[in-house]
């Protein structure tokens, strides 16, 4: 039987880049993503030295909504089966550029544009590939990477063009993330395709952490369970705090706000959305 085909976000640096160690010393064909080409050539490399094993790589600025289109479009090619997509690629509260409010290549407000948007463009995009793997492996599997700093969205002000704060655009951004793997949940037939979110483990040592309490280990164990563990075939629909279930900002119960958020999305990426 071929090996799972696993695609992970952010895979240079911290948790994704644990990630495709972990999920190549499993067996499963792990394809890395980042944006710089260093340090997404340096990954393949270690992986190479570690476990003599050649991963493919993508290179694609999740800032950018026509590169996302294009590095799903090039995932699907190559691999016209996908059994895990995990989008774990994000940017944090505190970096880059401190307090001050950026936008997106878009105009989007950036840590909804990268941490939301890309997601929910690349998960579409990449849908026809995930339900191509329904096999006896069991269903395809969406895997968020969420965080329990959750703040309910504010529809009037969804780019904080108001009352900005880094800490509240991650917040916002993550939320929207669950509501995402809920609404997923609901459309998905979940013998073919599942979905999740998780908060993986609080403060790992990574660059968006200046103060670390868990261990990447930690969240390796929580995200890798999410994405490959047989006893949760065809679990979908859940928010998981590391590996119990937890339930996440009230906002995420509400169809109406999932609703609201996803028609701002799906305006937002337009024609990008359909392969």
């Amino acid at each position: 039987m071929p090996a799972p085909v696993v695609l992970i976000t952010g895979a240079t640096d911290g948790l994704g880049r644990a990630l495709a160690h972990d999920l190549v010393g499993r067996g499963d064909e792990v394809l890395v993503h980042g944006r710089d080409p260093e340090r997404l050539a340096a990954t393949v490399d270690e992986i190479r030295a570690a476990t003599g094993v050649e991963v493919a790589s993508y290179r694609a600025d999740l800032a950018e909504l026509a590169q996302v289109r294009e590095l799903a479009d090039r995932v699907a090619a190559d691999h016209p089966a996908l059994d895990v997509l995990l989008n774990n690629a994000g940017i944090g509260a505190d970096v880059p550029g401190g307090g001050e409010r950026q936008e997106s290549v878009d105009g989007h407000e950036l840590r909804f544009a990268v941490n939301y948007l890309a997601g929910h463009l690349l998960t579409r995009r990449l849908l026809p590939s995930l339900r191509a793997a329904g096999s006896e492996r069991g269903p395809a599997r969406i895997v968020m990477v969420s965080s329990a700093g959750q703040a309910a969205i504010d529809f009037d002000d969804v780019m904080l063009e108001r009352d900005y704060s880094g800490w509240r655009a991650y917040c916002q951004s993550k939320l929207a993330q669950i509501l995402d793997v809920y609404d997923l949940a609901d459309d998905l037939d979940p013998g073919v395709v599942t979905a999740t979110a998780l908060h993986p483990a609080t403060y790992m040592p990574t660059k968006i952490v200046p103060s670390p309490i868990s261990t990447i280990a930690e969240g390796v164990a929580a995200t890798a369970r999410l994405a490959v563990d047989p006893e949760l075939a065809g679990v979908t629909g859940r928010y998981f705090n590391g590996v119990r279930e937890a339930r996440p900002d009230p906002q995420a119960q509400d169809p109406q706000a999932r609703a609201r958020l996803r028609a701002i999305a799906d305006e937002l990426v337009g024609e990008l959305t359909q392969p």
